[in-house]
């Protein structure tokens, strides 16, 4: 195949004809059309646009159940149960002194006259059970926050909302409790691998802060919040290079983005320790040796 470019010759009124490449398979092609300045906007003679750099993306955040959001539990102060729970003892007391059962030191010292009793009837049975579920209700429900934690309760597998009060409480003994610690934590990791700038294997260790800022997601939203957050971390070196001054800042918005499916808040993720593999550091130090060795021979 035989390729000839015909030289620039001048127009009839002294324009410049551009420069024609030709040979037996294509027609005339202008030689300003093989090569591409770098332009900010769109060519004139073609309207391509200019190629731009790839940035980073980072990746979707995760589908989470839009129900599952966390809400406020309705709870009673404590003292309504204190007085329900003694409520129910004092007409334990009553039906049994009622049927004859009750001791006679216990009714003195409730201040009950003597009384033979009627008996072990049905209605005295009935007072008995009805005022001992009370009693058990009242006093099974009281429960003491604690500051700096919450309390997510479920019931027959459902959420029924999150309690992150203080102090002593009623809440429906029917109700399944989970405690959930909500303080400001940190996590620091054991080596764990990745890669620098140039694909060579390291061990970095990740001091991760981080808190629960959404109880129902965190407790049922995953099997384990912690465990999770920390394959976040590990997901989010593996697809990063470490040992960068902006590693702080990516490791941040990739382990924030993923963790915030589970109901996490990570404020900071930052490598507080990074060294090459063992045996990616012999071969560093056995290239430095060799050009030393190469140095000192010249």
């Amino acid at each position: 195949m035989s390729m000839t470019t015909s030289e620039s010759e001048q127009g009839p009124r002294g324009a410049r004809v551009p420069r024609l490449i030709h040979n037996e398979a294509t027609t005339e092609i202008p030689v300003h059309l093989l090569f591409r300045p770098a332009e900010a906007g769109p060519r004139r003679e073609t309207r391509e646009q200019p190629r731009v750099a790839r940035r980073e993306s980072v990746p979707p955040p995760v589908v989470v159940d839009p129900e599952l959001v966390e809400r406020e539990a309705r709870v009673l102060p404590g003292a309504v149960g204190v007085l329900a729970g003694s409520g129910g003892v004092a007409g334990c007391v009553v039906a049994a002194w009622w049927a004859g059962v009750l001791p006679s030191l216990a009714g003195e010292l409730a201040g009950l006259p003597a009384y033979a009793g009627a008996g072990l009837g049905a209605p005295q049975w009935a007072g008995l059970a009805a005022s001992g579920a009370v009693a058990l209700f009242g006093f099974g429900g009281l429960a003491r926050g604690r500051t700096g934690s919450a309390w997510v309760l479920g019931l027959f597998g459902r959420y029924r909302g999150t309690v992150r009060r203080t102090g002593l409480m009623w809440v429906n003994p029917l109700l399944l409790r989970r405690r959930i610690d909500v303080r400001l934590r940190h996590w620091r990791s054991e080596p764990m691998p990745a890669l620098d700038a140039h694909g060579l294997a390291l061990r970095v260790d990740v001091l991760v802060l981080w808190r629960v800022r959404d109880t129902a997601r965190a407790a049922l939203g995953v099997e384990d919040h912690e465990r999770y957050l920390h394959e976040c971390v590990e997901a989010a070196l593996a697809r990063l290079p470490a040992g960068t001054e902006t590693a702080r800042e990516k490791l941040t918005r990739f382990v924030a983005t993923d963790a915030a499916a589970a109901g996490l808040q990570v404020f900071s993720v930052q490598p507080v320790r990074t060294e090459y593999t063992p045996e990616v550091a012999a071969a560093i130090q056995r290239r430095r040796l060799a050009a030393l060795e190469a140095r000192d021979g010249d």
